[in-house]
């Protein structure tokens, strides 16, 4: 069985794949979000075999429910589960970060090959590739202070500054935690592992999808 909680916000809701940050999905409700989360299983194979890890999930079983907020109607995960405040293990923090390096690469490679300008979505809205990928690493700044990891704005074409501050956000990751917070006011390590990593494939697919 995967391990699912459900973060439920007043008209959507979350799934997500406890043990597989960034395997978590949206829908108007459980029974869409639960479909959703099954449908992307196999674009998330990409990312756990980059990561080496074997990766077949079986029957979704929801094991906690957790209020979500306006930010979850907006299409972005925001509750920290309790199950995220347990202390976590070296063989833990080594996998996720496994993950979360993997959906660096992969992204990495797509934003190389796609073109500046995407398709646009059906409300005629969307970023284009090079404001893709900077809202990416604009986020991946805002996220690394919640645990404790401040760099300056960089460029876009900045890449030694951008490796640099990756490697920063896996040194702190990979090691085995508390389960408390990281910094004051900031996220416990599972968490953060989970939000960095579906932002960053949140945007892969995205980019994927609009590239064709």
């Amino acid at each position: 069985m995967t391990e699912v909680y459900l973060e439920i916000g007043p008209k959507k809701v979350f799934a997500c794949a406890y043990d597989w940050p960034g395997l978590c999905r949206i829908g108007r409700g459980e029974e869409a979000a639960l479909e959703a989360l099954a449908a992307y299983v196999p674009r998330y194979k990409v990312i756990a075999d980059r990561a080496g890890l074997p990766f077949a999930p079986g029957a979704f079983t929801v094991v906690e429910r957790v209020p979500g907020d306006s930010t979850t109607d907006f299409g972005a995960i925001s509750a920290v589960p309790p199950s995220d405040t347990a202390p976590v293990d070296a063989p833990v923090a080594e996998r996720d970060t496994a993950l979360l390096c993997a959906a660096w690469e992969v992204f990495d490679e797509v934003a190389g090959v796609s073109p500046q300008e995407l398709r646009k979505g059906p409300r005629g809205g969307g970023r284009d590739r090079d404001k893709m990928i900077d809202h990416v690493l604009g986020a991946e700044r805002a996220y690394a202070r919640k645990i404790g990891v401040r760099h300056r704005p960089f460029t876009l074409e900045d890449h030694a500054a951008r490796d640099a501050m990756r490697r920063d956000i896996v040194d702190v990751l990979s090691k085995p935690s508390d389960g408390g917070p990281l910094a004051p006011k900031g996220w416990p390590a599972r968490y953060a592992a989970r939000r960095l990593t579906w932002h960053v494939i949140d945007h892969l697919w995205e980019m994927e999808d609009r590239a064709t």
